[in-house]
């Protein structure tokens, strides 16, 4: 128990220095060159709306806005040309059909990229909504550290019990586990975490890298185009967008699942080991303080609820930085308990080559 304690208390130590290396997005910068802003969609129709209004108002200039429908069976492409039609910043463009061995967002990303006349691109996806003056702030943090490359987890809401469990764990396990400090000023591509929702690239950068081409086959390309950019000698900075961007993730439980199952074992590099040693980890630290509580309280011993009041608190902060809800930590061990089920699935799944289905379409 004393073990655990201590172990839970370093924790929450460890991130709140982390978070001290959190770039917050509240400084502007201004530029006169053309900033392209890219958004691949398939099947968006519930999002088309929503994305068009918040994009609408973005304040910098001058601003192009292309938007890819990626051969989509709703009512997505009639909505577009119905609400830009007025609006010569909006260019809407027909993906091609997808090429053996790509990923279907990712051939998405590489098509807009070649009608990009920018100087800088801003990839979003079609369930982000941004505040007007998202570019002058990520400009300034793009001069002040000399990236190719500013990326971040967007604000999430959660509104399915699935969602709560999960969705908050990406802002958990990245603040919680890179370090920011090492991760944002050097160019050492294993300290790496990217959101692909938002991405904001010198084209340099992007074309130096090879773009998303070199990525085509990945599930999980923001992180890999991410590595791709500091092999080529360029930082990377990794920001606190969560006041400024909101990311609809999911709407349904089965959303939730579907996503995380295609992502979590890729993230952990196809390694079953990984997996094993997460899980061990996560059970000790994370779960077992919930029981451990429980027992002191019925027994009077109040010093065995200190582990699990310090990862609350450890959660607590990470979801203030990142503009989660003020009550969400309390969800943790039971979070934890989710996190580690689909981790297995995903394994799992991965070991059966089964492929992993998202957007309609079936990838390995």
């Amino acid at each position: 128990m004393i073990y655990v304690l201590l172990m839970t208390f370093l924790f929450v130590l460890a991130t709140f220095i982390n978070l001290l290396f959190l770039p917050k997005l509240s400084r502007k910068s201004t530029t006169d060159e053309l900033v392209s802003v890219l958004v691949p969609m398939r099947n968006e129709e519930r999002n088309v709306i929503g994305l068009i209004k918040s994009i609408r108002k973005i304040t910098h200039s001058p601003v192009e806005f292309i938007l890819l429908d990626d051969a989509s069976t709703d009512q997505t492409r009639e909505l577009l040309i119905h609400l830009t039609k007025e609006d010569p910043r909006f260019r809407i463009i027909d993906g091609k059909p997808l090429p053996k061995g790509w990923v279907g967002k990712v051939h998405a990303c590489k098509e807009l990229s070649r009608h990009a006349l920018g100087s800088y691109y801003l990839y979003l996806d079609a369930d982000v909504r941004v505040s007007p003056s998202i570019v002058e702030k990520v400009l300034f943090q793009m001069k002040r550290y000399d990236a190719g490359l500013v990326t971040g987890f967007p604000q999430f809401p959660i509104p399915t019990i699935l969602s709560k469990m999960l969705v908050p764990f990406q802002h958990f396990l990245v603040y919680f586990h890179l370090p920011l400090a090492v991760a944002n000023h050097t160019t050492r591509k294993a300290f790496t975490a990217a959101h692909g929702a938002f991405m904001f690239f010198r084209k340099e950068a992007y074309d130096d890298c090879g773009g998303h081409e070199a990525v085509k086959s990945s599930l999980l390309e923001d992180v890999h185009i991410t590595r791709k950019v500091k092999e080529k000698g360029w930082k990377v900075t990794l920001v606190n967008n969560s006041f400024d961007v909101t990311c609809h993730m999911y709407e349904t439980n089965k959303e939730v699942w579907e996503g995380f199952l295609k992502n979590i074992y890729i993230g952990t590099g196809r390694s079953p080991v990984s997996v094993i040693l997460l899980t061990l980890f996560y059970s000790i630290f994370f779960i077992f303080p919930l029981p451990l509580a429980f027992y002191g309280l019925t027994s009077g011993e109040w010093t065995y609820s200190l582990p699990l009041l310090a990862i609350w608190l450890q959660t607590l902060m990470i979801d203030l930085a990142s503009n989660q809800s003020k009550w969400h930590f309390l969800l943790m061990p039971f979070a934890t308990v989710c996190f580690i089920v689909i981790m297995w699935a995903s394994m799992l799944r991965g070991l059966k080559k089964q492929g992993y289905t998202w957007k309609g379409r079936t990838y390995s």
